[in-house]
């Protein structure tokens, strides 16, 4: 392809593009596909001549479209909802085109240095303290590509710091600290790193989020054991509920016990509504800002990037440096050598990065700060407007506290004898079962996608609002779907006579 060939290819792409949005929520959210549907319809080798790329980008229609789950679609309620603009569709399109591996400043000095500006920029943005700022010399931040990588870097820093302090104790008497409600990521980055993990219970009265006194005694029944808690991941918004750590308590706890123990904050969706002051007390952002060790959040969750451009902010970058620097002669530059310049190769686990900051760049640029604030507030509203539906409803009831766009409820039907929740009378396994049964009609639809969770044994469904597309007249929807389902499940499980 010569370049007025791609020229040409270009343009018919971005009409391509334009076109499905315009569709898209005329199109199933899901698709009606069985495992290894793709390899029947693709040959088993690749041609042995170029093909025409006008056949190429057909296929793509014919072929890959219809077996995607469209995760920026309105009636997306699953998960998180992968965000997606325009303006970072762009940003990524020119980053591809001036391809760099990025590993350090002399491979690129400008996606070094826009990646400088830009985390200052998100820092800002989530008013996180200037000790995290890059233009503070000592701390910074980098964008990665998820927030498990975040936090396994967060945990590898503070591991080589934990090991630097306290040379003389042995990697298996070194423990991760996670709640019952922590995103797997905490345990896979003990599985990796080959350390202890605790899980700590977060419990229903609480909320679902850890608090001050179950630390305390952890740490306490752990160090009297010759065991060393040497971090703990705390959660701003967890994937089941939404729920929030306690980390005021958190803070005041770890500086009572007067150990070396790092405070990683995972608030991989939530983190995004700090743009919002009202929802800096929610968020505990003083005791953040107060002790913290590393941040994360997700800007392609609900900050308006389209995956992947994961954030994460450390206290002090040579906690970074001291874990991962390994400088053989080829990687060696002058700039590097004199301290002149940040080598980001050093702050994540691989060599080559992606150019993400362009596409952060034209999104922030786009939106600024109102953008966010507006976009947060618009999503809070429809959830509003979805628990207002719930708490009306004699089918539904919510499991936990509603949490920023992110709503949990469970059918938990009135007896029309007794005027009273089944879940009065009826068994928790009963109650249970009924709703294993409803996410599977809902999960059979493709029109929407809802997932499911387990707090504390209480199985029930989520629903999360992220998309930009999302409006009220989709949460009509769902929720009439969600009755609709429901009066289905009660018949079909009896609990309902015809």
């Amino acid at each position: 392809m010569d370049i007025e060939q791609f020229r040409k290819a270009g343009y018919q792409a971005i009409d391509n593009i334009c076109d499905h949005f315009y569709n898209l929520q005329n199109l199933p959210v899901r698709p009606d596909v069985e495992p290894g549907f793709l390899a029947k319809s693709l040959p088993d080798a690749p041609p042995e001549k170029g093909e025409d790329f006008q056949l190429i980008a057909d296929d793509y229609h014919k072929v890959i479209l219809p077996g995607m789950t469209y995760w920026p679609h309105p009636s997306f309620f699953g998960y998180f909802p992968t965000a997606c603009t325009f303006e970072a569709i762009l940003g990524d399109l020119y980053a591809s085109s001036v391809p760099n591996p990025g590993f350090n400043w002399a491979a690129s000095p400008a996606a070094t240095e826009l990646e400088m500006v830009v985390m200052d920029w998100l820092a800002k943005l989530f008013h996180l303290s200037p000790d995290f700022l890059n233009s503070s010399g000592i701390g910074g931040g980098a964008l990665q590509t998820t927030a498990s990588d975040s936090a396994l870097i967060a945990v590898v820093a503070a591991r080589s710091k934990y090991q630097k302090n306290h040379p003389d104790i042995p990697i298996e008497k070194m423990i991760v600290y996670v709640t019952s409600q922590t995103h797997s990521l905490g345990a896979k980055a003990a599985l990796v790193l080959g350390v202890q993990v605790r899980t700590l219970e977060a419990t229903t009265e609480d909320d679902f989020g850890l608090r001050g006194a179950t630390l305390a005694a952890a740490l306490k029944e752990d160090i009297d054991m010759g065991l060393h808690p040497f971090v703990l991941v705390g959660t701003v918004g967890t994937t089941s509920s939404g729920a929030v750590d306690n980390i005021t308590e958190i803070v005041q706890t770890l500086k009572s016990v007067d150990r070396d123990v790092w405070l990683h904050i995972d608030a991989a969706w939530a983190g995004i509504a700090l743009s919002c002051p009202e929802y800096h007390d929610w968020a505990h952002l003083k005791a953040i800002n107060e002790y913290a060790h590393s941040f994360c959040t997700n800007l392609h969750k609900w900050g308006l990037t389209n995956f992947d451009a994961s954030t994460l902010w450390v206290r002090n970058r040579r906690w970074l440096n001291d874990a991962l620097d390994v400088t053989p002669e080829f990687l060696r530059t002058a700039q590097g050598d004199a301290g002149t310049a940040i080598d980001y190769r050093n702050w994540h686990l691989a060599l080559g990065r992606k150019f993400r900051s362009l596409k952060v760049w034209f999104v922030l640029r786009a939106y600024g700060t109102e953008g966010f604030q507006k976009m947060v507030r618009r999503h809070v509203n429809l959830n509003e407007k979805f628990i207002d539906l719930v708490k009306s409803s004699n089918l539904l009831t919510l499991v936990a506290t509603p949490s920023l766009s992110l709503s949990v409820f469970r059918l938990d039907p009135v007896d029309t004898t007794s005027g009273e929740r089944r879940s009065r009378s009826a068994t928790a396994d009963a109650l249970n079962t009924l709703n294993v049964q409803l996410h599977k009609r809902l999960s059979s639809r493709s029109d929407v996608w809802l997932t499911q969770t387990s707090l504390n044994g209480t199985f029930c469904v989520r629903l999360a609002i992220g998309s930009t597309n999302t409006e009220e007249k989709h949460i009509d929807h769902v929720f009439k779907l969600i009755c609709e389902e429901s009066e289905a499940t009660l018949k079909a499980e009896k609990w309902l006579k015809d």
